[in-house]
């Protein structure tokens, strides 16, 4: 209660429920760490209905190019989250851009619920686009705006026309404060954005995918800029959404022992074609060892 009688918002929701996880040394990078080295932040819970599905995707940039993805088979459920691995090279960018139409789809299909990628004319794609949320590495946030402004800018293709930056619909405010809280930084909201870390930055840019009220989501390479604890926290909160929203989250990631800590399954793409997959628990490092494994003539290069 404040000196005038009004009851004050909250400046901050904890975060997480459960004590942060000790981020694993760097030399356990890709064989060496096993699901069980760590506590499981999240039960295996049933997967929900299909959300994005995946049939035979190939994909090439030109016709007498080599194929980058080959033969890609990939569904998501509603409330999982799932880990992308793979060199660089391997295709994981490119699968991801193929679910929103930037990337050509040579051959098969992707559906995000009922909605043909392949088939959407430019005007049913930017609408599509508009639905699935993007978490990117170097967040894409604009610095010199608040951090409130930068949520609510994640809401402008459902809010209508704006007339200046800052012209928002109250109950769009009001959601976006309430994102904020959600990801534990409401106490940032009228902080330009560029004042805050990195870790900060990114749970902005997650607020600000949410805003979109996203069929699912897409984090690419979300915390390759990040130290290790924070890149623990980020993807803890990513997988957390996916649960309590029921948002599938497709997270790309080089590391292994962070996609054995926080996702339900995982998929590993070599030379544009899934070599591992499988339920989280299934799997350990020396599983998923051959997503990276380095062929000879690479290693006589």
């Amino acid at each position: 209660m404040t000196a005038n009688g009004t009851t004050s918002m909250p400046t901050s929701i904890p975060l997480l429920p459960r004590s942060e996880p000790p981020a694993p040394a760097a030399s356990s990078a890709y064989v060496t760490y096993s699901r069980t080295d760590a506590s499981e932040t999240f039960p295996p819970t049933p997967p929900g209905p299909p959300r994005v599905q995946v049939q035979d995707l190939s994909v090439r940039y030109a016709p007498d190019a080599t194929l980058v993805l080959d033969g890609v088979d990939l569904t998501l459920h509603a409330g999982e989250t799932v880990a992308l691995l793979g060199s660089s090279g391997s295709g994981k960018s490119t699968l991801m851009k193929s679910l929103t139409g930037f990337a050509p789809i040579t051959s098969g299909t992707v559906l995000i619920e009922n909605a043909d990628v392949a088939g959407l004319n430019s005007r049913e794609l930017r609408r599509l686009r508009s639905q699935v949320g993007q978490v990117f590495q170097q967040f894409n946030l604009i610095g010199r705006l608040s951090v409130l402004t930068n949520v609510l800018l994640g809401s402008s293709h459902h809010a209508g026309p704006l007339n200046r930056i800052g012209t928002f619909r109250t109950v769009d405010r009001r959601r976006a404060y309430e994102l904020l809280e959600r990801v534990g930084i409401a106490d940032k909201a009228t902080a330009e954005a560029r004042s805050l870390s990195g870790g900060q930055q990114q749970r902005v840019a997650i607020a600000r995918a949410l805003m979109q009220k996203p069929r699912c989501i897409l984090a690419d390479e979300p915390v390759a800029s990040l130290d290790p604890r924070t890149s623990h926290t980020v993807l803890q909160l990513l997988q957390s959404i996916a649960r309590d929203e029921q948002i599938p989250v497709l997270v790309s990631l080089h590391i292994v022992p962070l996609a054995l800590q926080h996702s339900d399954r995982i998929v590993g793409l070599r030379a544009g074609r899934i070599d591992v997959r499988g339920a989280t628990t299934d799997l350990d490092g020396d599983a998923l060892a051959s997503v990276y494994a380095v062929d000879h003539e690479e290693e006589q290069a």
